[in-house]
């Protein structure tokens, strides 16, 4: 499992012209899921990016959890996160998981953060247009 972890001033997506999923501040989530992938992966990543440090405190350093602060979550499923561009330049997928799998992977770890935090959502598999202001910048690759 790989998480782009995005700190955001806000975030929204798009499908067909209508906003699927809108935050304020906190983190917008690329998704994506490996063929080896399990529930046991997604829990220790939803555990991990809950607990992860990134947000200011009062002064100013990265010592505060999305938790802490109280903010919301974008998530956005993300299979080319996976892409393998080792030969050629047409990238191969065959390292993401199949969407029917990957779907309930995927809810499952919006279900998880949702316990504690709001989470909004784009569509899965859809043509999604992303829009957000990053906070910093700051971008955390995690993987599993």
């Amino acid at each position: 499992m790989k998480v782009v972890v995005q700190r955001v001033m806000e975030a929204s997506c798009k499908v067909d012209g209508k906003i699927t999923g809108k935050i304020d501040y906190g983190y917008m989530l690329l998704v994506g899921f490996n063929t080896t992938d399990t529930e046991s992966n997604v829990l220790n990543m939803a555990k991990k990016i809950l607990n992860l440090r990134i947000m200011d405190d009062e002064n100013n350093v990265m010592n505060k959890s999305i938790l802490d602060i109280k903010g919301c979550i974008l998530s956005i499923s993300q299979f080319t996160l996976y892409a393998d561009t080792k030969k050629g330049n047409r990238p191969s997928y065959v390292n993401a998981m199949k969407g029917e799998d990957a779907i309930k992977l995927y809810q499952l770890f919006n279900e998880e953060l949702r316990k504690y935090v709001p989470v909004s959502e784009g569509i899965f598999g859809a043509d999604m247009k992303i829009s957000l202001i990053n906070d910093g910048p700051v971008t955390i690759i995690l993987e599993m």
